[in-house]
């Protein structure tokens, strides 16, 4: 049913779905997209057929969907009005081609989670956040690359390799959503699931010029073998704060297998987008006050944040307490990994790169004390960010403290003077956000001097998710950076920073 390779197109089929400029619909936003598939004006065989044709052009150069699923993708679009179908959801999609990071299961298609334990696993059933979105009018066409285990912020893995950063295919595309962002940012789909741990969906939106949303807890239904885990979630990835924000839209919903799972708005995220309102006052942090943070990057983003300033904003300098975050975060996802791979035995671990490793010795090394304390110390930091945001409309940090590196570098070792022991301490401005339990926004604003992207951090309220989507498409109005997408591999671009 579903290839595990690109489909290989004739070329007379090829030049057949230029002639019919079928390859311009992927320069459509996925909201206007699903505007002509509900209007009748492209089907959803056409759309795949572009999504191919794309994805032939340019998928050979970033590797950034390994697996198709074709045949299952046309199959699910003759189902789009049958039973079970939410027609009238805010988020229904209507035939859109999308990917599905290869930390999903997807019935019948092959799923790996980047590693070698499962390069040949096939499930039989999806994951609830796939099943919501099928249902949703969604077409699944491909499965995302990902690090193994979604574990690292660079794209590799020994399944498939790596995943190369369009901007400049020498350097990551980050992770562990790199795939995903690889896609949205070449035009291959519309729209692309991620996931977020530790900065997983927000790092290579900031590597590639695309947005990423990070949801409060529980927005987004999904299937997890921890169902009490608020500290990873899924979310939407789109070129622009409204896709993210119609994507949004598509995932949410409550699910009787998801313990944490919260109920469809009333009022749609797309309302919110397209309804952009600029906070009053907001905070803006280069490092969160303990942070290393590259000079350049730091500075892109106090541009951008003062940039807010000019249209009337109060803009502050300053940052809520995250001391002994980085402790809190570490101690507590070291705990995960050691229960996620508790099960393995001394062969299965030997396959598992020397990260996950790590990670793994770490957790098992901790006290049921150690995890209490941390637990404690995060509650008095979610009390902390509670009294800040209601003094706050939004907080604004780097989405990543370095600009995109050599794609063989598997993590960054020092920033300015600082050097980690480990492959996640550098990419801390996202984990601490994640303590928060904040819903955020990975939002380009700007571009390094040899022309790499670089995202901010919009950071909101717990499920204030409508009014972070409305200050972010205001704020992608000033720095109105969106227009560069999507683009060929390497090809020269012109960029003007904000």
């Amino acid at each position: 049913m579903c290839k595990t390779s690109a489909v290989e197109f004739t070329k007379e089929k090829h030049a057949r779905l230029r002639k019919k400029n079928m390859v311009s619909l992927i320069e459509l936003s996925a909201r206007d997209a699903v505007t002509k598939l509900k209007a009748g004006e492209v089907s959803p065989k056409e759309m795949i057929e572009a999504a191919l044709a794309r994805i032939q052009d340019v998928d050979g150069k970033v590797n950034a969907l390994p697996t198709l699923c074709v045949d299952r993708a046309v199959e699910e679009a003759g189902r789009l009005n049958g039973d079970n179908r939410d027609l009238d959801a805010a988020g229904w999609l209507a035939g859109l081609p999308i990917a599905i990071k290869d930390l999903s299961e997807v019935a019948g298609v092959r799923t790996t989670f980047g590693s070698l334990l499962y390069r040949d696993h096939i499930p039989s059933s999806s994951d609830i956040m796939v099943e919501t979105l099928e249902r949703r009018g969604a077409l699944v066409i491909a499965k995302s690359n990902t690090p193994e285990f979604g574990a690292g912020a660079n794209t590799f893995n020994d399944v498939f390799g790596a995943t190369l950063n369009p901007w400049d295919t020498n350097l990551t595309c980050g992770g562990s959503s790199g795939g995903a962002a690889v896609a949205l940012a070449t035009g291959q789909v519309w729209l692309a699931s991620g996931s977020d741990l530790g900065g997983s969906l927000r790092t290579p939106a900031s590597f590639c010029s695309v947005v990423g949303l990070r949801p409060s807890p529980g927005r987004v239904a999904r299937t997890a073998g921890d169902p009490f885990d608020e500290l990873s979630v899924n979310g939407p990835m789109g070129r622009d704060v409204g896709d993210a924000a119609l994507f949004l839209d598509a995932m949410a919903g409550q699910n009787a297998g998801d313990p944490l799972s919260l109920s469809s708005p009333d009022i749609p995220f797309q309302a919110a987008a397209e309804a952009p309102k600029l906070p009053l006052k907001v905070a803006f942090t280069p490092d969160l006050g303990c942070l290393p943070v590259d000079p350049e990057i730091a500075g892109i983003c106090r541009k951008a944040a003062l940039r807010l300033d000019a249209e009337g904003v109060q803009v502050d300098e300053m940052s809520p307490d995250f001391s002994g975050a980085v402790n809190i975060f570490q101690t507590l996802r070291a705990a995960k990994f050691a229960n996620r791979f508790a099960d393995l035995d001394e062969t299965q671990r030997k396959q598992l790169k020397p990260e996950i490793i790590w990670n793994l010795e770490k957790g098992a090394a901790l006290t049921a004390d150690e995890i209490g304390k941390a637990e404690l110390a995060r509650g008095k930091l979610l009390a902390r960010m509670a009294k800040f945001f209601g003094a706050y409309d939004l907080l604004l940090c780097p989405a990543a403290p370095v600009a995109p590196f050599d794609v063989t570098t598997r993590y960054v070792e020092q920033i300015n003077e600082v050097t980690f022991d480990n492959y996640i301490e550098w990419i801390a401005i996202t984990f601490c956000i994640t303590l928060t339990a904040s819903p955020v926004l990975s939002l380009p604003c700007g571009f390094t001097s040899n022309g790499l992207p670089v995202g901010l951090q919009v950071i909101a309220a717990n499920r204030r998710e409508h009014a972070l989507l409305s200050h972010g498409t205001a704020l992608e109005e000033i720095f109105a950076l969106s227009p560069v997408l999507p683009f060929d591999p390497d090809q020269p671009r012109c960029f003007v920073n904000p």
